[in-house]
């Protein structure tokens, strides 16, 4: 279905949002976009620690986990489960194959 609908409609794309610089005046040259752009995450990345950081304790890492092999009934099990009449993946094999 998802493909018909491709077809039929063809890539859409969104309308893109304009940029504004800081003063919220719209940039229309691609150049001061891309600068506009690198000055906004660069604000937004590099900020500086926080002067009382939070005092989180690491998680243990010598969890017991026990995982034995697979077996063919749990596959089997799993497989049917699986709800019917869903999209097929990247791979583009549906679940019940």
């Amino acid at each position: 279905m998802y493909d018909t609908t491709k077809k039929l409609y063809g890539n859409r794309h969104k309308p893109e949002r304009p940029v504004k610089n800081k003063e919220g005046k719209v940039i229309t040259n691609i150049k001061e976009q891309q600068n506009r752009w690198v000055e906004h995450f660069k604000e937004l990345l590099n900020r500086p620690a926080p002067l009382n950081p939070p005092n989180i304790e690491a998680a243990p890492t010598d969890l017991a986990t026990d995982v034995g092999s697979t077996t063919i009934e749990e596959i089997s099990m799993a497989i049917r489960q699986i709800k019917s009449g869903k999209a097929a993946g990247p791979d583009n094999i549906p679940a019940g194959h």
